[in-house]
Protein backbone atom coordinates (compact mmCIF):
# COMPACT_ATOMS: atom_id res chain seq x y z
CA UNK A 1 0.00 0.00 0.00
CA UNK A 2 1.47 3.28 -0.97
CA UNK A 3 0.70 6.47 1.57
CA UNK A 4 -0.02 9.67 -0.87
CA UNK A 5 -0.49 12.98 1.25
CA UNK A 6 -4.02 14.25 1.09
CA UNK A 7 -4.44 18.20 1.08
CA UNK A 8 -6.51 19.51 3.95
CA UNK A 9 -8.43 22.36 2.23
CA UNK A 10 -8.57 25.48 4.53
CA UNK A 11 -11.23 28.15 4.74
CA UNK A 12 -10.17 31.45 3.18
CA UNK A 13 -9.44 34.36 5.56
CA UNK A 14 -11.89 36.57 6.67
CA UNK A 15 -12.73 39.45 5.09
CA UNK A 16 -12.49 43.46 6.43
CA UNK A 17 -16.18 43.22 6.47
CA UNK A 18 -16.57 40.05 8.19
CA UNK A 19 -14.15 41.07 10.72
CA UNK A 20 -15.56 44.40 10.98
CA UNK A 21 -18.84 43.17 12.07
CA UNK A 22 -16.95 40.36 13.87
CA UNK A 23 -15.86 43.13 16.20
CA UNK A 24 -19.64 44.56 16.20
CA UNK A 25 -20.90 42.18 17.37
CA UNK A 26 -18.21 41.66 20.25
CA UNK A 27 -19.05 42.07 23.69
CA UNK A 28 -16.12 43.54 24.85
CA UNK A 29 -15.74 43.97 28.74
CA UNK A 30 -16.03 47.49 29.76
CA UNK A 31 -12.52 49.20 29.88
CA UNK A 32 -11.74 47.34 26.97
CA UNK A 33 -11.66 48.02 23.07
CA UNK A 34 -11.34 46.07 20.11
CA UNK A 35 -9.24 46.98 16.76
CA UNK A 36 -8.45 45.32 13.56
CA UNK A 37 -4.73 45.35 13.06
CA UNK A 38 -2.63 43.19 11.11
CA UNK A 39 -5.75 41.31 10.01
CA UNK A 40 -6.49 40.61 13.77
CA UNK A 41 -8.69 41.19 16.18
CA UNK A 42 -7.14 42.50 19.01
CA UNK A 43 -8.56 43.58 22.65
CA UNK A 44 -6.73 45.74 24.74
CA UNK A 45 -7.48 47.59 27.86
CA UNK A 46 -8.24 51.87 27.90
CA UNK A 47 -5.00 53.70 28.83
CA UNK A 48 -4.37 53.52 32.25
CA UNK A 49 -5.47 56.01 34.78
CA UNK A 50 -2.21 58.02 34.53
CA UNK A 51 -2.37 58.64 31.38
CA UNK A 52 -5.90 60.67 32.06
CA UNK A 53 -4.37 64.12 33.03
CA UNK A 54 -2.58 64.75 29.95
CA UNK A 55 -5.54 62.97 27.30
CA UNK A 56 -6.95 65.88 29.20
CA UNK A 57 -4.93 68.17 28.77
CA UNK A 58 -3.86 67.53 25.35
CA UNK A 59 -8.06 67.32 24.25
CA UNK A 60 -8.89 70.76 25.59
CA UNK A 61 -6.10 72.36 23.60
CA UNK A 62 -6.93 70.59 20.94
CA UNK A 63 -10.89 71.73 21.28
CA UNK A 64 -9.55 75.08 21.23
CA UNK A 65 -7.75 74.85 18.05
CA UNK A 66 -10.03 72.30 15.79
CA UNK A 67 -11.06 73.25 12.27
CA UNK A 68 -14.85 74.69 11.80
CA UNK A 69 -16.99 71.85 12.31
CA UNK A 70 -14.77 69.34 14.23
CA UNK A 71 -14.54 68.21 17.72
CA UNK A 72 -11.55 66.58 19.49
CA UNK A 73 -12.64 62.95 21.72
CA UNK A 74 -11.72 59.90 23.31
CA UNK A 75 -15.15 58.31 22.96
CA UNK A 76 -14.61 55.02 22.04
CA UNK A 77 -15.60 54.75 17.98
CA UNK A 78 -13.87 52.39 15.98
CA UNK A 79 -12.31 54.08 12.41
CA UNK A 80 -12.46 52.40 9.73
CA UNK A 81 -9.50 51.96 7.48
CA UNK A 82 -10.96 49.21 4.63
CA UNK A 83 -8.29 49.71 1.65
CA UNK A 84 -5.84 49.03 4.64
CA UNK A 85 -8.07 46.03 5.93
CA UNK A 86 -8.26 47.95 9.29
CA UNK A 87 -10.37 49.68 11.80
CA UNK A 88 -8.51 51.48 15.29
CA UNK A 89 -10.13 52.82 18.27
CA UNK A 90 -7.90 55.66 18.55
CA UNK A 91 -6.56 57.40 22.43
CA UNK A 92 -7.56 61.08 21.14
CA UNK A 93 -8.93 61.99 17.72
CA UNK A 94 -10.32 64.98 16.24
CA UNK A 95 -12.73 64.82 13.78
CA UNK A 96 -15.60 66.36 11.42
CA UNK A 97 -19.09 66.11 13.40
CA UNK A 98 -20.39 65.12 10.04
CA UNK A 99 -18.74 61.45 10.61
CA UNK A 100 -21.31 60.79 13.32
CA UNK A 101 -24.60 61.36 10.95
CA UNK A 102 -26.33 57.93 9.88
CA UNK A 103 -26.38 53.89 11.34
CA UNK A 104 -24.15 52.03 12.29
CA UNK A 105 -20.61 52.03 15.32
CA UNK A 106 -17.79 52.35 12.71
CA UNK A 107 -16.58 56.01 11.31
CA UNK A 108 -15.09 56.96 8.23
CA UNK A 109 -11.57 57.37 8.49
CA UNK A 110 -11.61 60.07 5.86
CA UNK A 111 -13.15 62.51 8.60
CA UNK A 112 -10.20 62.39 10.90
CA UNK A 113 -8.09 65.94 10.98
CA UNK A 114 -6.32 64.46 13.35
CA UNK A 115 -5.21 61.32 15.79
CA UNK A 116 -3.28 61.30 19.15
CA UNK A 117 -1.97 57.53 20.43
CA UNK A 118 -0.20 57.47 23.92
CA UNK A 119 1.88 54.55 24.29
CA UNK A 120 1.99 51.93 26.87
CA UNK A 121 4.77 48.99 27.06
CA UNK A 122 2.26 46.87 24.99
CA UNK A 123 0.72 48.76 22.49
CA UNK A 124 4.41 50.70 21.51
CA UNK A 125 5.08 48.91 18.54
CA UNK A 126 1.85 49.31 17.30
CA UNK A 127 1.15 52.75 17.94
CA UNK A 128 4.71 53.67 16.42
CA UNK A 129 4.78 51.13 12.80
CA UNK A 130 1.13 49.71 12.47
CA UNK A 131 -0.39 52.53 13.12
CA UNK A 132 2.26 55.11 11.53
CA UNK A 133 1.87 53.17 8.24
CA UNK A 134 -2.19 53.22 7.96
CA UNK A 135 -2.70 56.85 9.48
CA UNK A 136 0.42 58.37 7.35
CA UNK A 137 -1.55 57.90 4.17
CA UNK A 138 -4.63 59.11 5.07
CA UNK A 139 -4.96 61.11 8.43
CA UNK A 140 -3.64 65.05 8.34
CA UNK A 141 -1.77 64.97 11.60
CA UNK A 142 -1.21 61.93 13.98
CA UNK A 143 0.30 62.38 17.25
CA UNK A 144 2.52 60.24 19.45
CA UNK A 145 2.73 60.70 22.47
CA UNK A 146 5.74 58.38 24.34
CA UNK A 147 4.85 58.01 28.28
CA UNK A 148 8.25 55.61 28.18
CA UNK A 149 10.10 58.18 26.49
CA UNK A 150 8.56 61.59 27.73
CA UNK A 151 8.13 63.42 24.02
CA UNK A 152 5.77 63.78 21.69
CA UNK A 153 5.71 63.30 18.41
CA UNK A 154 4.17 65.28 15.26
CA UNK A 155 3.39 63.26 11.71
CA UNK A 156 1.99 65.46 9.20
CA UNK A 157 1.18 65.74 5.95
CA UNK A 158 0.33 62.26 4.54
CA UNK A 159 0.87 60.59 0.93
CA UNK A 160 0.97 57.09 -0.26
CA UNK A 161 4.78 56.83 1.06
CA UNK A 162 3.49 58.11 4.89
CA UNK A 163 4.01 61.07 6.72
CA UNK A 164 6.55 63.62 4.64
CA UNK A 165 7.00 65.41 8.32
CA UNK A 166 7.92 64.50 11.42
CA UNK A 167 8.64 66.57 14.69
CA UNK A 168 9.71 65.29 18.13
CA UNK A 169 10.13 67.49 21.48
CA UNK A 170 10.49 65.79 24.98
CA UNK A 171 7.56 66.94 26.87
CA UNK A 172 7.71 70.42 28.17
CA UNK A 173 9.14 71.83 24.91
CA UNK A 174 6.11 73.39 23.03
CA UNK A 175 5.26 71.48 20.00
CA UNK A 176 4.02 73.11 16.60
CA UNK A 177 0.83 71.85 15.22
CA UNK A 178 0.77 72.40 11.41
CA UNK A 179 -2.59 74.07 10.07
CA UNK A 180 -5.62 73.65 9.93
CA UNK A 181 -4.32 73.62 13.79
CA UNK A 182 -1.60 76.71 13.83
CA UNK A 183 -0.97 76.36 17.28
CA UNK A 184 1.93 75.11 19.42
CA UNK A 185 1.11 72.15 21.90
CA UNK A 186 1.99 72.97 25.91
CA UNK A 187 3.01 69.53 26.97
CA UNK A 188 4.65 70.41 30.28
CA UNK A 189 1.52 69.07 32.52
CA UNK A 190 2.01 65.40 30.69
Amino acid sequence: MIERSTPIEQAAPPTFETLLRTVEEMDTPDGFKAELIRGKIIVSPWSMRRYYRPMRALRRQLEAHAPQGHVADIAPFLFQFPEAGRAYGPDLYVVDESAFEGEGRHLDAEALSLVAEFTSVSTKDVDWHEKLDVYGQLVPVYLVVDMQASEITCFSDPSPHGYQFRKTVPFGTPLPLPEPFGFDIDSSGF
